[in-house]
């Protein structure tokens, strides 16, 4: 029987990118369905995913990139899919490595998988400030579970079966990718990472600036921490 494999696509005024990404997808990662998650864009998204003929939600409000994908688990568990694979709508993510990790995944039994840049430290690798940040969570998140993986903050990530069901009851709404190894790790998954090459965004910029990027460490560390004192405490 052929896996299912659903692709998400959170967007958040993402029309200067999003017709490309979803090109990109159909001609890189062949048989996979892709749902765009319009998270209450203010720009012409909506009207481009229309035009595009492409399946979507469309958020009336912004519910951030964690209410955005796990809006995406919802729509994955209720259609059976077998895997849900979270991918940027900005062209960062490269779609071809998308069958590949599956493959990968399905030999390795793993549950998580997570596109890394830092395995042969190719392509786009972020600013120094982030990488640093990046390199402290890794430590911090091994320290708190055991496991140690590199990308901790990757968007680009595959789920099966099983944590499609978990991340659909248990996603983090805030800058919810380090939380969402912790939880996978806490309902005993096997999560890991496969080289990848990224790329900077095709158009626009990013979200999240020095204040965000402050309040994303703190707000991240503490959640971290939290874990170990639930899972201490159970």
């Amino acid at each position: 029987m052929a896996v299912r494999i659903l692709v998400i696509v959170p967007a958040y005024n993402e029309a200067d990118n999003i017709a490309t990404t979803i090109e990109s997808i159909r001609k890189n990662a062949p048989g996979t369905d892709i749902l765009v998650i319009n998270d209450g864009s203010r720009d012409e998204t909506l009207q481009i995913l229309k035009d595009c003929s492409v399946s979507y939600l469309n958020l009336r409000t912004n519910l951030g990139i964690g209410g955005a994908v796990q809006s995406g688990y919802i729509y994955a568990r209720e259609n059976h899919y077998d895997y849900a694979v979270q991918i940027d709508a900005d062209g960062q993510h490269d779609p071809s490595y998308i069958l590949e990790m599956v493959h990968w995944m399905q030999e390795n039994q793993i549950d998580v998988g997570i596109g890394s840049r830092f395995i042969t430290k190719q392509g786009f690798q972020s600013s120094a400030a982030r990488r640093m940040g990046i390199h402290f969570l890794s430590n911090l998140i091994r320290l708190n579970c055991g496991v140690r993986i590199y990308d901790v903050t990757s968007g680009y990530r595959i789920a099966n079966r099983r944590f499609i069901e978990v991340f659909a009851r248990d996603y983090s709404d805030d800058y919810p990718e380090p939380d969402a190894i912790l939880t996978a790790v806490r309902h005993g998954g096997k999560v890991a990472e496969y080289p990848v090459i990224m790329h900077e965004r095709m158009m626009g910029e990013s979200s999240i600036g020095f204040r965000k990027s402050v309040y994303y460490m703190v707000k991240v560390s503490l959640s971290i921490m939290m874990h170990r004192v639930v899972q201490r405490g159970v």
